[in-house]
């Protein structure tokens, strides 16, 4: 399949104004954080508009996504947007694309967003304004790429929609604005990539996908095909491979800024890219299987990632794996009980054909560990379904033999609203992938300590790296929200690697 179909990013103008500028837009929004100074917050901005206070205060109380409309007697409209007491990144992106997603039919081609009545601090106000305008984006973004019958909206952010933040404060520049704006929208891109089907999205779309993003942005990617991929000896990739009808890729992909650091670090990334799984002979229930198409959100968050550093010209080395393949049945697939070798020379009894993305990640790791040395080796998959048992579809599951990678990536997660919660890799877990006749075995068998399990699997595949960590993003990359009547993509990854990256420049 050659084929690909991705909504385009439209141009629009988006513009810091200072608290002396003026702006002319008919629809602003005010955000108000839930705090000791809400209530005088609120008091000035009635004032300002000459509107009654005590009206306002029993109307809105800037609960998290809460939303009131007033009109002032210019004829302007004003969203008064709650964003709760701790008014998080998380929270303030989530609680601007909410009221974007919901109200987009009703907004005009000029909004503003008004910080000069907020009552947080400087620092807070900084992050919120980058969080705003990443919820403004992320808030229009359309599921139904695939409709033949569309409904028009008034907000389509067509070449003349203009976006106007207003602020106070010198600190706050230009740079904030476009830093939000380079990282949302390659989220975008990063939805309509995950949310694709597989009939769209291929391994090799995956390939073309990169190949482009790294022509436009100034990164390198090679593509492997199924020769190159015998020939390197990739061998755990290829037995996965074996029942689909498309071939197999691994992707090969990295990026140094222009500038030329000296001593930059060296930061490799590995991404699951199973572009659809059914399980193989290990057959998955048909229930949930059309979700499936999502098995490649490791790799879409990687590729995001990628391309944003390229943007932004991140201070960091940058190089990246992706194997990338379906996982699918017809008389050569790979079956129970066959014994199957890898990258790293390990031979592997396959107990559970549906245990397949940690055989490719096993590839992926020992590839870029062997050729690239990084100094921190990081893998994302949507691994496991124990992951989400255990944590649910709020938080992605960390495990790592490095506390202080561990500590960095759950503060970061934290802080950008992609969260992390760690858990053990333990020797007490090892038995759980040895075999009787191979190396080690890729299930344990067991109903219990599903996630851990394939992360000490992984383990052994980044031969004692001293600051690895992998990341289970089974729950995180594509679940239940506000904006699709069934699970869709959330770009999980992209902010919380960007954030990582970033803090090599800090």
């Amino acid at each position: 399949m050659t084929n690909y179909y991705f909504v385009a990013t439209s141009e629009m103008t988006i513009t810091l104004l200072t608290a002396q500028d003026t702006t002319t837009a008919s629809v602003r929004i005010v955000p108000f954080v839930k705090n000791a100074h809400f209530h005088d917050s609120l008091a000035a901005f009635a004032q300002q508009h000459g509107l009654a206070k005590t009206l306002l205060a029993n109307d809105f109380k800037a609960e998290w996504k809460e939303n009131l409309v007033v009109y002032t007697s210019n004829n302007q409209k004003i969203y008064l947007l709650g964003l709760g007491e701790k008014a998080t990144f998380g929270e303030t992106q989530a609680a601007f694309r909410s009221l974007i997603f919901q109200q987009k039919a009703r907004l005009s081609s000029h909004i503003a967003v008004d910080f000069t009545i907020n009552n947080s601090n400087d620092l807070q106000k900084n992050n919120n304004i980058e969080a705003a305008v990443a919820g403004l984006l992320l808030g229009r973004y359309d599921i139904g790429s695939y409709k033949t019958e569309k409904k028009p909206v008034t907000f389509t952010f067509q070449s003349t929609q203009e976006i106007t933040i207003d602020c106070i404060g010198d600190h706050i520049d230009q740079k904030t604005i476009d830093r939000a704006r380079a990282v949302a929208e390659t989220q975008l891109r990063i939805l309509d990539l995950v949310n694709a089907p597989a009939n769209i999205v291929s391994p090799q779309t995956l390939g073309k996908w990169a190949k482009e993003s790294g022509e436009k942005h100034g990164f390198s990617a090679e593509i492997l095909d199924l020769p190159m991929i015998v020939q390197k000896g990739l061998h755990a990739l290829i037995a996965v491979s074996k029942g689909a009808a498309a071939d197999p890729a691994f992707l090969i992909l990295e990026y140094k800024p222009s500038n030329n650091l000296e001593k930059l670090p060296t930061i490799g990334l590995v991404g699951k890219g199973v572009t659809f799984d059914t399980g193989g002979i290990s057959l998955k229930d048909s229930g949930n299987m059309h979700y499936m198409k999502s098995d490649m959100g490791g790799a879409a968050a990687v590729l995001g990632a990628i391309e944003v550093a390229a943007k932004l010209q991140l201070p960091v080395h940058f190089v990246a794996t992706i194997p990338t393949t379906e996982n699918c049945i017809d008389g050569n697939a790979t079956k129970p009980g066959d014994i199957i070798g890898s990258y790293l020379g390990k031979s592997i009894e396959v107990i559970d054909t549906d245990a397949e993305g940690r055989l490719i990640l096993a590839d992926g790791i020992a590839y870029l560990n062997q050729n690239f040395r990084p100094d921190v080796l990081i893998d994302l998959a949507t691994l496991t379904g124990s992951v989400v048992r255990t944590l649910g579809y709020a938080a992605a599951g960390l495990f790592s033999n490095n506390d202080e990678l561990a500590a960095k990536l759950a503060l970061l997660g934290e802080q950008c609203g992609e969260r992390l919660w760690r858990l053990p890799l333990w020797e007490a877990y090892a038995d759980d992938i040895k075999s009787d006749v191979a190396d080690l075995r890729n299930f344990s068998g067991k109903p219990t300590a599903g996630a851990i399990s394939a992360a000490k699997f992984l383990e052994v595949f980044t031969e004692n790296h001293p600051a690895w960590a992998h990341l289970d993003i089974a729950g995180t990359a594509f679940t239940d929200s506000e904006f699709a009547t069934q699970k869709s993509a959330t770009g999980y990854g992209v902010r919380l690697l960007t954030e990582y990256l970033s803090s090599f420049g800090q």
